[in-house]
């Protein structure tokens, strides 16, 4: 197989600072996005250590066979899979002591997405409101469940459209790194075809335009992912550039 990607994050048109973090760590076909929360530059501080420590980890675990784990391992995952899920565990839990140790942090956290390539498998970790997409034949589809105060309400309730739009605490996250000492990440893997494209981003971007803008973008600029990049970010902006904005696009070629 082979991978083509790119990133790219901007501050989008309200914020004064940056709080989103991306990592492309191309050796091993890991790509992470983080979106940071928190005052006083705390949240650029969280999601930074996230994607810092989660690429740290997998450097570290390639090249030292014998190194110890943080956690133990699940039996019911492959090494791949728990590879990927315990280095999202050590950034929470490093993120967390971080927060309960300093004052200036205290309270600070970060959302977090990720896919790791392995052959024609794709693992896709999240925990937050940050997504994972997949543009397919044209379609695109949400690979990821918000853990956010709205979806649960969308789940429990079954809101209507209009309530779903005017819902009043829909950047309400139920799940992050750093607001326990332990965190639940959810897993899963697909089986990916040639020429899929994956998008991760935070609600920067997906909160601002619909997922049907993100589909005709891709569909139109999607050969070239530096050129598909670009709109994406200046769309959001357009909408008004709310909240920070990071994407990265991952394309999988079968060799």
């Amino acid at each position: 197989m082979s991978i083509e990607s790119a990133g790219l994050t901007h501050v989008g048109m309200k914020r004064a600072h940056n709080e989103d973090s991306l990592y492309l760590l191309e050796e091993e076909h890991l790509y992470i996005v983080a979106d940071g929360m928190g005052g006083h530059a705390s949240g650029e501080v969280a999601s930074k250590m996230a994607v810092e420590t989660v690429a740290n980890f997998f450097k570290a675990t390639a090249t030292d066979e014998e190194i110890t784990w943080p956690y133990k391992l699940d039996k019911g995952l492959n090494m791949d899979e728990n590879r990927f899920v315990v280095s999202i565990k050590l950034a929470n839990a490093k993120i967390f002591e971080v927060a309960q140790r300093t004052p200036k942090y205290r309270g600070m956290g970060t959302t977090i997405v990720g896919t790791l390539f392995k052959d024609s498998v794709v693992y896709i970790c999240h925990v937050g409101d940050s997504r994972a997409y997949r543009f397919r034949d044209g379609r695109l589809e949400q690979l990821t469940e918000d853990h956010s105060l709205l979806n649960d309400y969308i789940r429990m309730k079954k809101l209507t459209q209009e309530e779903i739009d005017n819902f009043p605490h829909k950047n309400v996250i139920v799940r992050a790194l750093g607001m326990k000492d332990s965190v639940l990440v959810d897993l899963k893997r697909e089986e990916s075809r040639d020429g899929d494209i994956y998008l991760l981003c935070s609600d920067g971007l997906s909160g601002m335009i619909s997922d049907e803008e993100i589909r005709q973008i891709l569909e139109k600029e999607g050969k070239d992912l530096n050129r598909a990049i670009q709109p994406l970010i200046q769309a959001a902006n357009a909408a008004g550039g709310a909240d920070n904005i990071t994407a990265i696009l991952v394309r999988y070629n079968a060799d």
